[in-house]
């Protein structure tokens, strides 16, 4: 075994092991579909310059949503209900009472000049002086000071951070950075403070949140009369512990409520989805990984169960990986944390098939040496393919919010743990198997030193496939026309998530178990009612747009199980995937298609680049237009099916276009239709053994999963087939039709990724006849 090796079974070891103690230690933070949560209905309530209408309640969620993301829960719940009440659901709150508080601050955030301290007597409320802003506030010792106008509000700062500052004995500060024209008033404030003498009241700013002097500072007798702080290093001290800094970061941060609010109600609520449906789920999960498991082994035998091995270790590293950063797990997460092990076998596949090819070129050449250049060559697509989904990931982090957030981080961790699972585990697993004589020798089982059925096929066939490239982009239109079609003439039935819709309790004169609610439920006709437990054994049902006919047909069928049905709460409730968050979740995807095509642009050729996004944008359309021609709806379950059809589309045609590629530089004078024809048909084995992976998964979760996970692993199915058929016959034909219009030659010989020399066996002097 080389030192190489060693070194990469030594740290998988360690990784794993980590992985394994912290899922056994630590448990995971499940959403409100699987384990229910707290909710709390807060009033908006007027102030005195703005009225609590829908426009500022609109307002105030969007701002309640950042400030719940950043106290680190995930996957929150938040509508309007009627023109001036929010709704708030959070899953697996650790302290609700924290959460609260929070959440119900209004964060007014406020500067001010401290005009002297105020004379004994003197009424707050009085408010004296010149100005109606006057205030008369006590600062952190209790001297009553007179503040003047506020001349910097919390809509100038920029960021806050917390931050422990231990050499000047500060303790845990709030950093705050202002926008440029807040700064320019933030430097004039502080000159003008420092125009008077050291130890002076007047020498002081006072910052002011909510009507209470958190800070009131004098400004250092280092800045000169009109100098001022400059605006990049001002910092808030109080006395705070790491917690209450963090909190008025996060406050500061995430803006000052349009209106304040009052919490109204707050109870606890149980788990959208019923026990039997979260099990056949798992049980689905479990059977799909497991038929992945054994077609990868009969396909590649003993290095196809020996993926099989890395594989499962990838799920351990990446469901660690998710509970240690505290992600919320929800049971669509979940299903696609299971999917992504079937497409995690996507880089074994591509080192398997070109280690294949390796083989079959020099059928008498060593088995670790067809193997480590199989991991050599297909490097620089996993590379691409990987770094362009992680691209996707942080865009969709930083830009968007709520559940894109979280879709982002989860698909990061997924695409790092599995490239640690490919070309550290899986490599080291294959390179020890192969260092021995009976795997060498015996060459059927290895299952790299035979080339495929797949492979073979096509070689007797060879497929004329680019002959004519502009009638695969016509039929690739005609089935774009049709989704179209269907958008236009059948519509898009949008989910509660971006409709809204109508919220009611029932309170029964006999207990209900929720599962019987929901099955009455669906057998009255209300089969997308989510249907969760309120309160004390209340019956909450949430549904889309429902007439008072419709209301009483609910109510009725909830009787004949609980008796006399009383409705305890009746509102009509807003999206909770509001126009804002719909918003920002369109400006990250756009950003990263943006920034994913300047890639593939610089990493390959502009016509590539257009090739893999024009594919892209075919997939999702036909997956939108297919469910519009279906009748099924699109809610929040059905946008993250279709994220992860976006990556899935792109990895494929990365895949192709790297091939193309290398072939390409290697034969400059052949046509190019020529070289993506070759190119095509040596990764056809990799793309029908990568779709099948996952397609087992999905096919097990949409007939065993139920209907919770139905429309998920439907649209998903869709998308993998359509993504497989746009790799090939609309991203390969865009890019040939697009490259007669360039000038650009092709590439030069060496420019990709160069495969190193193999290291010799130990017992290999490196002779031969």
């Amino acid at each position: 075994m080389t030192r190489a090796t060693t070194v990469r079974a030594v740290l998988a070891a360690a990784v794993l092991l980590v992985s394994v103690f912290i899922t056994l230690t630590m448990s995971p933070r499940l959403g409100l579909d699987l384990q229910g949560g707290t909710r709390m209905v807060l009033q908006a309530e007027d102030s005195a310059t703005v009225e609590a209408d829908r426009e500022t309640t609109d307002r105030t969620l969007e701002v309640l949503r950042q400030r719940i993301d950043s106290l680190g829960v995930a996957e929150p719940v938040l509508t309007r209900s009627g023109e001036d009440r929010i709704i708030v659901e959070l899953p697996d709150v650790q302290d609700p009472r924290q959460a609260a508080a929070v959440i119900g601050r209004t964060a007014q955030l406020s500067f001010h000049a401290v005009q002297g301290a105020a004379p004994p007597g003197a009424d707050p409320e009085a408010r004296p002086g010149t100005g109606p802003d006057r205030l008369i506030l006590p600062d952190e010792q209790g001297t009553r000071l007179d503040l003047g106008p506020t001349r910097l509000s919390g809509a100038g700062v920029k960021d806050a951070t917390a931050s422990f500052e231990a050499q000047q004995a500060a303790g845990w500060t709030v950093k705050l950075d202002f926008h440029k024209d807040a700064g320019k008033d933030w430097t004039k404030l502080t000159g003008e403070a420092a125009c008077h003498p050291a130890g002076d009241e007047r020498r002081r700013v006072a910052i002011v949140l909510d009507e209470k002097v958190i800070s009131s500072p004098q400004v250092d007798p280092s800045v000169g009369c009109q100098a001022g702080l400059p605006s990049g290093g001002t910092q808030i001290t109080g006395s705070f512990t790491a917690k209450e800094a963090r909190d008025l970061a996060l406050l500061i941060k995430g803006g000052a409520l349009p209106v304040p609010v009052e919490i109204v109600e707050q109870r606890t609520v149980g788990p959208t989805l019923g026990a039997d449906a979260i099990d056949a789920s798992a049980q689905a999960a479990l059977i799909g990984a497991a038929a992945t498991a054994l077609f990868i082994t009969i396909v590649y035998r003993l290095f196809g169960a020996l993926a099989a091995v890395a594989l499962a270790a990838y799920g351990v590293i990446s469901y660690a990986a998710l509970v240690g950063l505290g992600v919320t797990l929800t049971l669509p997460g979940l299903a696609g944390f299971v999917l992504a092990i079937g497409m995690a076998v996507d880089a074994n596949v591509l080192v398997f098939e070109r280690a294949r090819e390796e083989c079959q070129a020099q059928p008498k050449r060593s088995l670790r040496s067809a193997l480590t250049t199989g991991f050599q060559k297909a490097f620089s697509a996993v590379a691409d393919s990987n770094i362009t989904t992680l691209l996707a990931a942080g865009l969709l982090f930083f830009l968007g919010s709520g559940p894109v957030k979280g879709f982002g981080v989860t698909l990061a961790i997924g695409v790092l743990a599995s490239m640690f699972s490919a070309l550290v585990i899986a490599r080291a697993l294959t390179e020890i198997a192969a260092g021995s004589r009976f795997v060498s020798d015996y060459r059927g089982i290895n299952g790299i030193a035979r080339p495929g059925s797949v492979r073979t096929w096509l070689t007797r066939k060879d497929p004329q496939l680019f002959r004519k490239p502009v009638q695969w982009l016509v039929i690739s239109t005609v089935l774009v026309a049709v989704a179209v079609a269907g958008i236009v003439v059948r519509g898009i039935d949008l989910g509660v998530e971006f409709t809204g819709g109508r919220l009611v309790e029932y309170s029964t004169s006999r207990p209900v178990d929720v599962e019987t609610a929901r099955s009455t439920l669906a057998a009255a006709g209300f089969e997308d009612a989510e249907v969760t437990t309120a309160g004390d054994g209340d019956i909450s049902v949430r549904t889309g747009a429902l007439d008072n006919d419709g209301e009483h047909a609910l109510r009725t069928a909830l009787a004949t199980e609980g008796g006399e049905t009383t409705k305890v709460r009746d509102e009509l409730i807003g999206p909770s995937l509001g126009d804002e968050l719909r918003r920002n979740a369109l400006i990250a995807l756009g950003v990263a298609v943006l920034v994913q095509l300047a890639y593939l642009a610089v990493r390959f050729r502009w016509t590539f680049a257009v090739g893999s996004v024009v594919a892209m944008v075919h997939d999702v359309i036909i997956v939108v237009g297919a469910f519009a021609w279906l009748g099924r709806p699109v809610d929040g379950i059905f946008l993250a099916a279709l994220l992860t059809v976006i990556g899935y589309s792109v990895n494929d045609s990365v895949v192709v276009f790297d091939r193309v590629r290398e072939l390409w530089g290697r034969n400059r004078k052949t046509p190019l239709a020529t070289v993506s024809r070759r190119a095509v048909l040596q990764t056809v084995p990799r793309t029908v053994n990568t779709g099948m992976g996952a397609l087992f998964i999905l096919v097990a979760l949409a007939v065993l999963g139920g209907d919770s996970l139905t429309d998920f692993a439907l649209a998903l199915l869709i998308g993998i087939v359509v993504g497989t058929w746009s790799s090939v016959f609309t991203a390969v034909p865009a890019a040939l039709v697009l490259e007669r219009t360039t000038s650009a030659p092709p590439p030069v010989p060496g420019s990709t990724r160069r495969a190193r020399t193999p290291r010799r066996e130990p017992l290999d002097n490196g002779a031969r006849v």
